[in-house]
C-alpha cells in the first residue's frame, strides 16, 4: 500500500505525527458532539427567545418525521418481502444455473473472534457453521482468541477445535497477542490478526486465488441459516464489481429472544427494523457487525483497522478511501442470528444494553476519519464526498437529537415563551398540532409491530399466544427505550469523542441461561 494513503490507518487525532493535520482531525472530531449540544441547547435558548420561530419549526419537524415514518414502513415491509423470498429460494439450485461459472472454486473464510464468550455460546455458532448446506470442504474456519482472556479462552478453543477440526476445509485456531504497539485491544485487531495467519497458514501455501475467497467476519455469537454461504456466493459472483464490494446480511436477536427482557427485545427488533430499512437504501448502507467481502480487497488495504472501536463500519469507510470511491456495499436481504443483549441480572443486562449502545453509537468516529480521508484524497469525486458526508453526520445528529426534539419542542415554547406568546392562537393549537402530526405517525410504529411478528415465526423458538401478545404490548415503552437507550448513550458517545475522551472497546457479555 502506498505511503501516500498512510491516513486510511489513522483511528484518532493522536495517531497524526505533523501538527497541523492533527488539529484539522481533531475538529473534525469535535463536529458531531458540538452539532448535538448546539442543537439541545438551542432547543431552550430558541423557545425561550424566538417562541413562534420554534412552534413553526415543531410542526415542520413533526410533519417531517411523519413522512419519514411512512418512508421507513414501506421500506420495513419491502425489505421483509425480498427477505422472506431470499429464505425460501433454493441458492444451490441458482447457483448451478449460472452460465460457464463454476461456482465450486469459490471458498469462504469464516472468522470468529472471541474474548472470554462462554463455551456453550461458541459452539452453537460453529456448528450452525457446521450444518450450512455450502460444500463443507470449501469453507475454512477460524477461531480466533486472545492471548489476554487467559486458560478459560483456551479451554475454549481446545474444546471446539477438537469438535469441530474434521467438519471443515481447514480449522485454525489463531491467538492474537496482547500489547502491540498501536492496537486498540478489540475485534478489529483480533480478526486482522486471525486474517493474516490464515493467509499465512492456510491460503498462501496451497495458493488459492484471493479473489476466489469471500472472507465472513462474524460475532462469537452469529449463528449462519443454512443457505447463507450459498446466497452469498450467488450475489458474489453475479456481481460486476464483486472484489470491491461488501455485502451485508440482517440482523436477527433470535438466538435468546426468550431469555431477553422487554427493553433488550424492543432495542434489537428497532436495530433489526433500522438495518432491513437500509437494505432498501444501499446508498445509505454501511458494513454493520457480521459482514462478507472478498479476501483479495481485504489483502490490498491490509485488512481491518486495529485501532478503532468500531472496526465493522470502519472496514468499508477504509475500503472506500483505499479505492478512491470505487466501493459498495451489495444487501443481500438474507439473516445471520445473534444475541440479544442479556446478562445475569436485569440490572446489568441493561447496564450492559446502553454500554453496547455507546459503542454503536461511538461510530462517530467515522466521521473525523471520513472526512480528514475526504480532505486528503482528491480522487473521489466532490458529490460522493458530499453524499456520504452528509448522510454520516445527519445520521448521528440525528440519533443523539430527534426523539429529544419530539418529546421537549411541542411543550417547550409554551413554558419559556413568556405571556405574550401563550396569548396567540398558535399557542392553543400547538399541542393538538403535535399530537395529531405524532398520532399519523404511529403507522410506522404498526409497520414494525406487525413486521416484529412475523419475524418471531422464522425463529426455531415455539411461542406461545400468550408470549407473543406481551412481545407486542412491550413496543408502548418504545419511546422510554428510544430516550435511555438512544439519545443518551449516543450524546455520551459524541460527547467524550467531542472532548477527546477516547473510548475503548465494550466486549458484550453472551449470557444463555
Amino acid at each position: 500500500m502506498s505511503d501516500s494513503k498512510y491516513y486510511i490507518n489513522v483511528g484518532r487525532a493522536t495517531d497524526l505525527k505533523n501538527k497541523k493535520e492533527r488539529i484539522i482531525y481533531r475538529a473534525f472530531e469535535i463536529l458531531p458532539g458540538s452539532l448535538v449540544w448546539i442543537t439541545l441547547v438551542g432547543m431552550f435558548v430558541f423557545s425561550w427567545l424566538f417562541p413562534t420561530f420554534i412552534a413553526y419549526f415543531i410542526i415542520g419537524f413533526c410533519t417531517y418525521w411523519l413522512l419519514r415514518t411512512t418512508h421507513f414502513a414501506v421500506h420495513l415491509v419491502s425489505a421483509y418481502r425480498k427477505m422472506k423470498k431470499n429464505l425460501s429460494t433454493d441458492w444451490e439450485k441458482k447457483l448451478n444455473q449460472l452460465p460457464a461459472v463454476d461456482w465450486k472454486k469459490i471458498y469462504h473464510l469464516v472468522i470468529f473472534p472471541i474474548y472470554k464468550e462462554d463455551f456453550k455460546v461458541v459452539r452453537e455458532s460453529f456448528r450452525a457453521l457446521a450444518d450450512v448446506k455450502y460444500p463443507k470442504d470449501r469453507i475454512i474456519a477460524v477461531l480466533a482468541t486472545e492471548e489476554r482472556a487467559g486458560d478459560d479462552a483456551r479451554e475454549v478453543a481446545q474444546k471446539i477445535e477438537k469438535e469441530f477440526k474434521n467438519k471443515f476445509f481447514r480449522f485454525l485456531v489463531s491467538a492474537h497477542p496482547s500489547g502491540i504497539k498501536g492496537e486498540i485491544a478489540g475485534k478489529g485487531s483480533n480478526e486482522s490478526w486471525a486474517a493474516k495467519q490464515a493467509q499465512k497458514e492456510i491460503i498462501d501455501s496451497l495458493k488459492i486465488p484471493y479473489q476466489n475467497i469471500i472472507v465472513s467476519c462474524f460475532d462469537a455469537d452469529t449463528q449462519a441459516y443454512a443457505q447463507y454461504f450459498s446466497c452469498l456466493t450467488h450475489y458474489y459472483l453475479t456481481d460486476p464489481n464483486a472484489v470491491k464490494s461488501s455485502f451485508q446480511p440482517i440482523p436477527f436477536y433470535f438466538n435468546n429472544i426468550l431469555e431477553a427482557p422487554f427493553f433488550s427485545r424492543v432495542v434489537s427488533s428497532s436495530n433489526v427494523f433500522w438495518q432491513m430499512m437500509q437494505q432498501q437504501r444501499p446508498e445509505k448502507l454501511t458494513t454493520y457487525s457480521s459482514h462478507s467481502m472478498s479476501f483479495k480487497a481485504l489483502v490490498e488495504m491490509n485488512f481491518w483497522q486495529t485501532n478503532v472501536v468500531s472496526e465493522d463500519a470502519g472496514a468499508f469507510w477504509k475500503a472506500f478511501l483505499f479505492y478512491d470511491g470505487d466501493y459498495q456495499i451489495v444487501p443481500i436481504h438474507y439473516p445471520l442470528s445473534m444475541d440479544s443483549c442479556v446478562a445475569k441480572s436485569l440490572w446489568q443486562t441493561a447496564v450492559n444494553q446502553y454500554k453496547q449502545q455507546r459503542r454503536w453509537a461511538w461510530g462517530s468516529e467515522g466521521i473525523p476519519y471520513l472526512l480528514f480521508g475526504f480532505f486528503k484524497n482528491r480522487k473521489i469525486p466532490f458529490y460522493k464526498k458530499f453524499r456520504y458526508a452528509f448522510l454520516l453526520i445527519e445520521s448521528f445528529w440525528a440519533w443523539g437529537t430527534n426523539t429529544l426534539l419530539i418529546l421537549f419542542l411541542g411543550w417547550l415554547p409554551l413554558f419559556l415563551g413568556g405571556d405574550e406568546f401563550n396569548n396567540t392562537l398558535l399557542s392553543h393549537n400547538l399541542p393538538r398540532i403535535v399530537r395529531d402530526l405524532m398520532t399519523l405517525s404511529l403507522t410506522g410504529l404498526v409497520a414494525g409491530i406487525i413486521v416484529s411478528t412475523l419475524l418471531l415465526r422464522l425463529s426455531h423458538f415455539r411461542i406461545s399466544r400468550r408470549k407473543t401478545l406481551f412481545m407486542i404490548a412491550q413496543w408502548i415503552l418504545l419511546p422510554v427505550s428510544l430516550v435511555i437507550f438512544g439519545a443518551i448513550p449516543a450524546i455520551d458517545a459524541q460527547t467524550r469523542l467531542m472532548l477527546g475522551k477516547y473510548m475503548g472497546f465494550f466486549p458484550t457479555e453472551k449470557f444463555r441461561k
